[in-house]
């Protein structure tokens, strides 16, 4: 759980609604700290998806190993 104040999906209005039913209204929490800024989400979003899924000279496979070796190494369940 994350100590930033969140807006929680039941509780969120305008852009911020939009982004999450975009995400099919089940947002990470890693997500939500960006709520209240949307800008930021929609940008950490864009950011996420360009070095996941954009291509590079890694496959899909190595990036997700890439993350989870990091967040194993920082103790960081995401």
């Amino acid at each position: 759980m994350s100590y930033i104040e969140i807006i929680h999906e039941h509780e969120a209005e305008g852009k911020l609604k939009e982004l999450y039913e975009g995400m099919g209204n089940k947002v990470a929490n890693i997500i939500k700290v960006h709520s209240l800024f949307p800008d930021s989400m929609e940008t950490h979003l864009a950011y996420y998806k360009t070095i996941m899924f954009k291509k590079s000279p890694l496959t899909r496979a190595q990036r997700e190993m890439i993350a989870t070796t990091v967040s194993a190494a920082n103790h960081c369940h995401y």
